[in-house]
C-alpha cells in the first residue's frame, strides 16, 4: 500500500509544479498539480480519459459550452481528447488521474502504445 497526505506533498516552486505521484504503464497516472494566485492551465486535452479533483482552493474549469465554479472535494471526468481549461483566481491544488496510461496516441508518431511506453 501506498499513501500520500495531499496537503502535504510539497509542490517544486509550489507554483503549477506537477508531481507525479503514481504511473503504471498499463494503468494510469496521477499527478498532483498546484496552481498559484491567477494560474492556468490552458486549453489542453489528452488521450487519457481524466478525472481532474479538487483537493483544495477553488478553480473554474471550462469544457465546451460548459463552465463551473468548484471547491474542494469537487470531482470531474473527462473524455479522452476532451478539450478544457482550469483557471484559479485565488490558487488551489488538483489531482488529476489518467487512465489507462498512456492512452492511444499519447506518444506521436507511434500506432503500438505498448512499443512506446516500453521504451519511454
Amino acid at each position: 500500500m501506498r499513501h500520500w497526505r495531499l496537503a502535504e506533498v510539497d509542490t517544486p516552486n509550489g507554483v503549477r509544479s506537477p508531481v507525479v505521484l503514481h504511473s503504471q504503464d498499463g494503468e494510469e497516472r496521477v499527478v498532483l498539480i498546484e496552481l498559484a494566485a491567477g494560474d492556468a492551465l490552458g486549453e489542453h486535452g489528452v488521450k487519457e480519459a481524466a478525472l481532474l479533483l479538487v483537493v483544495s482552493g477553488s478553480v473554474r474549469v471550462e469544457a465546451g459550452d460548459e463552465s463551473v465554479d468548484a471547491g474542494a472535494g469537487e470531482l470531474f471526468r473527462f473524455d479522452p481528447d476532451e478539450r478544457r481549461s482550469v483557471t484559479s483566481d485565488g490558487g488551489a491544488r488538483v489531482l488529476l488521474t489518467l487512465a489507462p496510461w498512456p492512452g492511444e496516441g499519447h506518444y506521436r508518431g507511434s500506432p503500438d502504445v505498448s512499443a512506446s511506453a516500453s521504451s519511454a
